[in-house]
């Protein structure tokens, strides 16, 4: 197989890829997802995949079980390998099996694998074989347009998707840090309340404890208000107090009390 047909293959099948993709959206989603990691209609996973699967699995055509159980190897280890080094360059997972059984780190699972291989073992038996005929009506020189196009797009497409992600990386890292900032002053208002709390209980334990001070001292004078002060409202019912009005008449009351008991 010459470079122009590994290509040529390449972009078909990441075109072919990219509308699976989309229609496997649409059933589950009931509506049009992009589901390529690039903007444009390419799935390169797929192209690379099928193209390897093409490439080598062309010698094993004829045996049909050894064509499925390698098939489904090869394009498991490339999932595998896609998802980790995607994983591992931008901080992102683009797909997750982590609920599928048999799945390995989330990037790959048995179910899959097992359908990765009958499609593999439907497009080397029957619809390689189909493109590869179209292919004779395609002139050299169209074909070779047609990769310099697709190839200008999907550089460009490359590049204008590492930068957003990137760029979104570090929004996300932002986020995280205005969202640590506010869990440290979060912390630091709650420590401040708790504190001021504790203060005002104790300022408040310590004005209840004097102000129950002050009630046995002034019990204690009204108690045992003097002599003098005791004649003096004996002597003169009426008397007032033009400094002390409030408490000279409690201790009226307090003497008055006292009187009528006797």
């Amino acid at each position: 197989m010459t470079i122009y047909y590994i290509f040529i293959n390449f972009f078909l099948y990441s075109f072919i890829g990219w509308c699976a993709e989309v229609a496997f959206a649409a059933l589950k989603e009931r509506k049009f997802v992009n589901r390529g990691f690039l903007n444009g209609p390419l799935c390169p996973v797929y192209g690379l995949g099928v193209t390897a699967v093409v490439m080598l699995m062309h010698p094993f055509k004829e045996q049909l079980f050894l064509l499925y159980i390698l098939s489904a190897v090869l394009v498991t280890v490339l999932e595998w390998l896609t998802g980790f080094l995607l994983e591992v360059l931008f901080h992102h997972k683009w797909w997750d099996y982590s609920g599928m059984p048999l799945n390995l780190n989330g990037y790959v699972c048995l179910p899959f694998s097992l359908l990765w291989g009958a499609a593999c073992v439907f497009i080397v038996k029957v619809l390689h074989p189909l493109i590869f005929k179209a292919y004779s009506f395609i002139p050299l020189w169209i074909g070779i347009v047609i990769l310099i196009i697709c190839g200008i797009e999907l550089v460009a497409d490359l590049c204008v998707t590492v930068s957003g992600i990137l760029k979104i990386n570090k929004k996300l890292e932002m986020m995280e840090e205005i969202a640590a900032e506010l869990h440290r002053l979060s912390d630091q208002m709650g420590e401040n309340i708790y504190q001021n709390v504790m203060e005002g209980v104790e300022r408040q334990e310590a004005l209840k404890k004097k102000r129950e001070e002050y009630q046995q001292k002034y019990a204690h004078y009204l108690e045992h208000s003097s002599q003098t002060g005791r004649r003096m409202l004996r002597a003169f019912p009426k008397m007032q107090s033009k400094l002390h009005h409030e408490i000279w008449e409690q201790l009226r009351e307090k003497h008055d009390h006292l009187h009528r008991k006797k």
